[in-house]
């Protein structure tokens, strides 16, 4: 059965306030993943040794990614990327549109990756919208319009997912579940699936979205020693069939 995570990885810097990309990597690895959609990744920054993280992170785990700036300053870049062991291509990344109201919002964006899984093509958006509720607002219906979920490219099976900072009862959840469903409702098993803050996690703002032709078996989120110091956030995990 094939098997997505979405996880912010915080620069792969834990709760302990350790850098390390190899923890990240091993949280992932005994999770066994297909597809893994990372958020928040320094790319050569100074600030974690300027390092290329997701191309590490990917390595180690045997995968293929793709990465997408959303901040870039000369050579320094942050963003979020794709991993898969599956055949793959990139469709489209971009950014996300901020709210001019409020300055100096950190830059959002999406990425979307054609995966081929069990031999047919599945459309996997990437995302991590802002903090700000009319921000999130707006790159929520950003996605769910025709530059992304309505573009003629995007056909079914499609999976949107990452950390939407907005929980079940935001305008957010209900703008993206008018086109899509919440993966948490669908699975067949009730396991938990509360992501944030990871030593303690109450809230549920890391989410998969899918379309029809996708049967969720379940979705939880791993809580263990690792995935309590290795990021702030708490792996989520979706495991899944074609129709």
């Amino acid at each position: 059965m094939p098997r997505i995570v979405t996880y912010n990885v915080h620069r792969c810097v834990g709760t302990d306030r350790r850098l390390d990309v190899g923890r990240i990597a091993a949280v992932l690895a005994q999770l066994n993943p297909d597809i893994v959609a990372l958020q928040e990744l320094d790319v050569g920054r100074r600030r974690t040794g300027r390092v290329d993280q997701a191309h590490q992170i990917a390595e180690k785990l045997a995968m293929t990614h793709h990465f997408h700036a959303a901040l870039q300053v000369e050579e320094e870049r942050y963003g979020d990327a794709i991993l898969t062991a599956y055949p793959e291509r990139l469709v489209k990344s971009g950014p996300l549109p901020g709210y001019d109201r409020v300055r100096a919002l950190e830059p959002r964006g999406a990425l979307w990756v054609e995966v081929m899984v069990e031999g047919r093509p599945v459309q996997v958006i990437n995302t991590h919208l802002g903090l700000v509720p009319r921000e999130q607002q707006l790159q929520a219906s950003h996605l769910a319009g025709n530059a992304w979920l309505e573009h003629a490219d995007c056909a079914w099976p499609a999976i949107l997912l990452g950390d939407f900072n907005a929980t079940a009862s935001s305008v957010v959840y209900r703008t993206l579940t008018a086109q899509l469903q919440p993966a948490r409702r669908l699975a067949r098993r009730k396991s938990p699936s509360s992501t944030f803050p990871s030593p303690l996690p109450v809230l549920r703002i890391d989410h998969h979205f899918v379309s029809p032709g996708i049967i969720v078996e379940d979705v939880f989120a791993p809580f263990d020693p690792l995935t309590r110091s290795a990021s702030d956030h708490l792996p989520l995990v979706m495991d899944f069939e074609l129709t």
